[in-house]
């Protein structure tokens, strides 16, 4: 099984440089030599949250043949998002929390939005939800997908616009050893860290990146650099690995074979 991960396009009309950002990330996984069997979007689908924006942004998702499942970032509008993705029965009501069962790997899509605010939330309704989903199939490998991550990332304009919650988010994670990994994105930047008993990765955005200036924690450093997006693969043998990818024009390219040189 393969999984891409894509994070914080911003899509804005205004800014036409977003969208082809986040076009080169759609025809670099859908070229990739492995055929992803899905790809999860973890949130800022948007800049505004507008109609036009998420137009653009269905426009551009077109070329991707395989399941694509998205949650909402602090830019994002819940309502005019989630009428753009189906959801699964067990869907909690009235968020974009949902369950993906048709996978070797389980995946739990987790909203932390707050509407008109930068930070996130792990209210009871949405922790409750999520106790419960992962009660359903303890013996099953999940994989967990937000937009906020529940750290502390040390950047001090980011940390101000993190996610509530975290400690009890913690406790359920603890509460459940079938949970292989939580993703998100917010924070523009590949991060990982270990969280309760797995392991937590955030998702560089396709958008932009930050870069820690750690002399400097109250300023971020913004580059603009060719997108970056991670692949998480999973076997019986190898259980589940994650990869960082830079999303550029490069042909692949074979030189070792593991045995000797082959150009």
């Amino acid at each position: 099984m393969l999984i891409a991960q894509l994070s914080d396009p911003h899509i804005d009309r205004t800014r036409p440089e977003k969208a082809a950002a986040f076009a080169q990330a759609v025809a670099h996984i859908q070229g990739l030599p492995m055929r992803p069997d899905a790809v999860l979007i973890t949130g800022d689908c948007t800049d505004h949250g507008q109609p036009d924006e998420y137009a653009q942004f269905m426009t551009l998702l077109r070329p991707l043949d395989m399941p694509v499942h998205v949650i909402p970032g602090n830019h994002d509008d819940r309502g005019r998002l989630r009428a753009l993705f189906p959801r699964s029965q067990d869907a909690l009501p009235d968020f974009m929390q949902y369950t993906v069962d048709d996978l070797p790997v389980r995946l739990i899509g987790l909203d932390t939005l707050v509407p008109g605010q930068g930070s996130g939330d792990l209210d009871d309704t949405r922790l409750d939800w999520l106790d419960a989903r992962l009660d359903e199939q303890r013996d099953r490998p999940t994989l967990l997908f937000m937009h906020h991550p529940p750290l502390v990332s040390g950047l001090d304009i980011m940390d101000a616009i993190g996610l509530r919650g975290s400690a009890a988010l913690c406790d359920i994670v603890l509460r459940h050893p079938h949970v292989a990994r939580l993703v998100a994105g917010h924070l523009h930047m590949a991060i990982t860290t270990t969280f309760g008993h797995s392991t937590l990765m955030t998702c560089p955005g396709t958008d932009c990146t930050f870069q820690p200036d750690l002399s400097h924690p109250d300023r971020l450093v913004v580059q603009y650099q060719p997108p970056l997006c991670l692949l998480h693969s999973w076997s019986e043998k190898t259980g589940l690995l994650s990869y960082t990818r830079v999303i550029d024009r490069t042909p692949w390219t074979v030189l070792h074979d593991g045995q000797g040189w082959v150009g």
